[in-house]
């Protein structure tokens, strides 16, 4: 009698709830074990899309992943990829690794062999060197489509374990493995994407910051070959610092070598892959660029390598040199503050500018003066009015301008649309950084699901929401932002570079704005300096 009880308190251990067996996939290398949630969703966290990028693989491009032997956890999300250190990435040792290739998935629990969802992939911003979060939960999003979407994050790796460049890396390893990180991972929705009930012919690339940048330079990639591995492309604040050729890039090479103490060895790389990560990471702090004393923003970006970007990015998008597919590109009002330095002097503000673009003339300089000179009183609290001036000349040059002339190059062949975001925060107002780079992404995601809390927003924000959602969410489904927007929202109109009208995304109301005359003439301005800043 005793035997028997114990076996039925055995078995119904084994079917609770708490050991039910959740979803699986066999991948063909590895075989992975989800999550079901009750929203008619399944979660596949951490799962490995290619090898571990360490020692001999470490600045090289991504390789298959290895097979492994019965079924992994897919329950919890990988590490972090290691980022530069610095005020904007604090160490978090338990979440980062140089081991880091993994993604994360979010589907519909219903899906059979036959279905053919559409696919949100997600490339993470954090200006090619840091991030605090790559693992966004996406299942809000997919809800908001009534469970018609996959959603996909992805890990790259950052700073110099991803952007390293020298001729020395280009005969004994690879340039720009962080963007080759991406792109593996794309192949890997290509291949894969399928068991999870997707359609790797519905793939969009959807990022910020340097996600948003990177979903530019995939459409740039080997001067605009299409590999077929997205049908379109959504860049939220696209970034575009300046993006050096290799020659350019031996100085910081040398700068990181000598940190590590693998200057006075014949074989520099083969010095730094004999390093521990934790090594390499004890000297991975900003540096400057050639000539410059303070560090720039992103010390690591990619490099202009002849192959995967064989020119600058916005000079091949003017030449045509792109994917042609459906895209849209927008900003945030004031997408300068959370970077730029609270000037006390022009000097000041000349002097952080060309540590962002070390080639800055004393003309130029002056010529960025007139187009923003210091507001008084300051619209920011706590900041000086050449606050003001540097962070409307940031936010413009690296974020606003690129995104604009990208929607102009982009609709001269296909279907174009361009945006502004304007919800001002009662945390935004209060810390004086205005409607700020990105500030759209925990709304986006819904609250909770960006790794930032409430992101700084209160109830009244709340409205913009489903706005959101429906817009970006329309357009991975439908490449049309406007096909499934929310109801008594605005018709999104497509962007032309004869009359540049965009969408003014607000709490109150969504409407359609045309670009004031005063910012084209800027944008006019950073255009003619474009080679000099190297775009």
């Amino acid at each position: 009698m005793f035997a028997l009880q114990s076996l039925l308190i055995l078995l119904a251990a084994h079917f609770s709830p708490l050991y039910a067996k959740g979803p699986t996939v066999n991948l063909g290398y590895s075989t992975y074990e989800g999550i079901s949630l009750p929203n008619g969703q399944n979660q596949f966290l951490g799962i490995r899309y290619a090898a571990p990028p360490l020692r001999n693989l470490r600045f090289r491009r991504p390789q298959p992943s290895v097979q492994t032997e019965g079924i992994q956890s897919a329950k919890e999300s990988g590490p972090i990829c290691f980022g530069v250190k610095g005020p904007f990435n604090p160490e978090l040792p338990r979440q980062q690794s140089e081991d880091c290739l993994y993604l994360n998935i979010w589907a519909p629990s219903n899906v059979t062999k036959n279905t053919k969802l559409p696919v949100f992939f997600w490339i993470h911003g954090g200006g090619y060197t840091f991030d605090l979060d790559p693992n966004y939960n996406g299942s809000a999003l997919v809800q908001a489509t009534g469970n018609n979407m996959i959603y996909v994050n992805v890990n790259y790796r950052l700073g110099p374990y991803g952007f390293l460049a020298s001729e020395r890396v280009r005969k004994d390893g690879d340039l720009n493995v962080g963007l080759l990180d991406q792109r593996f991972a794309l192949q890997w929705v290509q291949q894969h994407i399928g068991l999870f009930g997707g359609d790797p012919k519905r793939a969009v690339l959807v990022g910020d910051s340097a996600g948003a940048g990177s979903v530019a330079l995939h459409m740039v990639a080997y001067g605009g070959r299409d590999d077929g591995l997205f049908v379109g492309g959504f860049g939220l604040s696209p970034y575009f610092p300046t993006q050096l050729r290799v020659s350019e890039l031996e100085r910081q090479f040398d700068l990181f070598v000598k940190r590590t103490g693998c200057n006075h060895v014949q074989d520099a790389l083969k010095c730094l892959r004999s390093k521990s990560s934790n090594e390499l990471q004890t000297v991975n702090v900003g540096m400057p660029y050639p000539g410059r004393v303070n560090n720039t923003v992103s010390p690591f970006s990619p490099a202009i390598d002849g192959d995967f970007l064989p020119d600058l990015p916005l000079k091949l998008f003017d030449e045509g040199r792109f994917v042609k597919v459906p895209a849209v590109f927008g900003d945030d009002t004031n997408e300068g503050t959370i970077v730029t330095v609270n000037a006390a002097s022009q000097a000041e503000v000349n002097s952080f500018l060309q540590d962002q673009y070390p080639q800055l003339s004393d003309a130029d300089l002056k010529g960025i003066e007139n187009l923003y000179p210091p507001v008084v009183p300051s619209p920011f609290n706590n900041h000086t009015p050449f606050f003001a001036s540097a962070e409307a000349a940031l936010g413009e040059s690296t974020f606003i301008c690129p995104g604009i002339r990208l929607s102009s190059a982009i609709s001269k062949y296909t279907k174009a649309w361009n945006y502004r975001y304007n919800v001002l925060t009662s945390f935004e107002i209060s810390s004086g950084i205005g409607v700020a780079h990105t500030s759209e992404i925990p709304l986006l995601f819904g609250p909770g699901h960006a790794g930032n809390g409430t992101g700084g927003f209160n109830n009244t924000d709340l409205p913009i929401v489903p706005v959101l959602q429906a817009y970006y969410t329309s357009f991975v489904r439908f490449l049309d932002p406007n096909t499934h927007r929310a109801a008594g929202s605005a018709l999104w109109p497509e962007f032309f570079a004869s009359n540049k009208q965009r969408l003014l995304l607000k709490v109150e109301s969504t409407k359609v704005e045309k670009i004031p005359k005063e910012q084209e003439d800027r944008c006019a301005f950073w255009k003619t300096l474009s080679e000099k800043i190297e775009q």
